[in-house]
């Protein structure tokens, strides 16, 4: 049966972008089509309407794709760690020249507004800026045998040929996390960008290119079948590095995907952040924190606030101050003017937001703002404010990934404690006090990976970045992101 798919004509500014968008496979240092010339549709999220294709990769084009990048690897490993910091800043200085272009390719694929869509690349930049200067500070160890009198050396190499899964809600700062250290440490790659993101990552491959990257070291792969060309790869043997972002039943696949060859794994997996307001907090800063962090994305990001918890003493002027925040937001597509808050990636992603909010209302919450659609095309949600949400309410267990803000009220420190960590994740929490002995007992006390204290982000380059429990495997950024792709040798030397 033949699916007819509508399409948009493409805004005035956007017809050339789009024509000028690279749109095939990068393997082996070559732009090709898929086998059979197979293509797959990219959507604008803001009106649900296709505005062009991309290849659409076989099982045999993963397998070419990896064969380039093992192909490369000996000879990518033997260059100095200055050289590939040299084609990472290069890859810095095209990536800005490009800037007014890939900021609307990734608004026109994500539905993200300009404006985030700039804070976005600024950001993955940052992290190549920064694995740049990682490049040259990789470390080893020389020390005297303290049993035998010989020598003892510790030397970092390369960990090899990397399978890089990328998500579609941060799908440019997310690749530069992955690729920047992988590149820096001297390792190859074939990286899967999620299907409804695809262009931007394309041009990230190309601003490589461009840069001078040898051939062969980076291989991208566009497929709408990512289990199916995927899988085969993982357990191939011949990579030796499975990093992904994305959901964790996901990433539970994959960790069993990579057990067969024992393949390193790094995984950056899904959270169920709390956001705690205790009563000596300053709201204005929990305020400004929490509109950063709840609403950055429409809500689609695995550090976003999932359980508010406020104390009983301040939940009703806090609510009020939520609401006017929230009632200010202008929804609409991502690249006209005045617009700050975009649409939902999906329609499987809107039904998911929807159904969650019906699930907390019919287990007695209460909607003090939104709890619906908005009418109009487009995968939209309004803003949405629930009170007195109960604990068996599904977005209370899962992450929401919307722009839902639910408040839930408490009495004491150890009461919310052990709310905040009653949860299989573990990616990241917030807390609002004055206290500074609260602030450190609290942050210690929490089981999370990261503890945004007195502020809404916490996701920086010079920092690590990770979850514990099901929240995922391994840190990205700082010095940690680089060791993730490195293995570590010891050599005993006998005089």
């Amino acid at each position: 049966m033949t699916v007819q798919i509508d399409r948009q004509a493409p805004a005035p500014g956007e017809a050339a972008i789009i024509k000028s968008a690279k749109r095939d496979l990068f393997i082996a240092g070559q732009w090709v089509p898929a086998t059979g010339g197979k293509v797959f549709d990219v959507f604008d999220p803001a009106t649900e309407l296709a505005f062009t294709q991309v290849a659409d990769a076989s099982v045999a084009d993963g397998r070419r794709a990896l064969d380039a990048a093992v192909s490369a690897q000996a000879s990518f490993a033997a260059t100095t760690p200055r050289f590939r910091a040299d084609v990472l800043r290069r890859v810095v200085t095209i990536l800005r020249e490009r800037m007014e272009t890939n900021i609307r390719i990734l608004s026109m694929e994500a539905g993200k507004p300009l404006a985030e869509a700039r804070a976005e690349i600024n950001s993955g930049i940052d992290f190549i800026e920064h694995f740049a200067e990682e490049a040259v500070r990789t470390e080893g160890n020389y020390q005297v045998n303290p049993v035998s009198g010989g020598r003892m050396i510790v030397v970092k190499q390369p960990i090899g040929p990397s399978i890089l899964i990328t998500p579609w809600n941060f799908p440019f700062s997310q690749a530069a996390r992955k690729l920047a250290p992988a590149i820096a440490a001297g390792c190859t790659v074939v990286v899967k960008p999620a299907k409804e993101t695809p262009l931007i990552l394309l041009a990230f491959a190309e601003a490589f290119q461009d840069a001078g990257l040898p051939d062969g070291v980076i291989n991208v792969v566009t497929t709408s079948d990512s289990n199916g060309v995927m899988e085969p790869l993982i357990r191939s043997g011949d990579a030796r590095k499975l990093s992904f972002t994305g959901s964790t039943p996901v990433g539970v696949k994959l960790l069993e995907q990579a057990a067969e060859q024992v393949l390193s794994a790094s995984m950056e997996l899904g959270g169920n952040a709390p956001f705690i307001v205790f009563e000596d907090a300053d709201l204005q800063i929990a305020i400004d924190a929490l509109m950063i962090n709840k609403m950055w994305n429409t809500g689609q990001t695995c550090t976003s606030a999932n359980r508010i918890y406020v104390h009983a003493s301040l939940i009703d002027t806090f609510q009020e101050m939520l609401v006017s925040r929230m009632s200010s937001y202008v929804q609409g597509r991502g690249q006209d003017e005045g617009v700050n808050l975009g649409p939902l990636i999906n329609a499987r992603q809107l039904a998911s937001v929807e159904s969650m909010v019906q699930d907390a209302v019919a287990k007695g919450a209460k909607v003090v703002l939104g709890g619906e659609r908005v009418d109009r095309p487009g995968f939209f949600y309004k803003p949405t404010v629930l009170r007195d949400v109960s604990a068996d309410a599904e977005l209370n267990r899962e992450e929401i990934f919307g722009p839902v803000a639910p408040l839930i009220s408490f009495e004491t420190e150890e009461e919310v404690v052990a709310k905040a960590n009653d949860t299989h994740y573990g990616l990241v929490s917030y807390l609002f006090t004055e206290d500074l002995r609260r602030a450190i007992r609290v942050s210690e006390s929490l089981e999370t990976g990261n503890v945004g204290l007195n502020r809404g982000t916490v996701a920086y380059a010079a920092a690590p970045f990770g979850g514990v429990k099901k929240s995922g495997l391994g840190r990205e950024g700082a010095k940690e992101g680089l060791d993730e792709f490195l293995e570590t040798k010891f050599i005993a030397l006998q005089l």
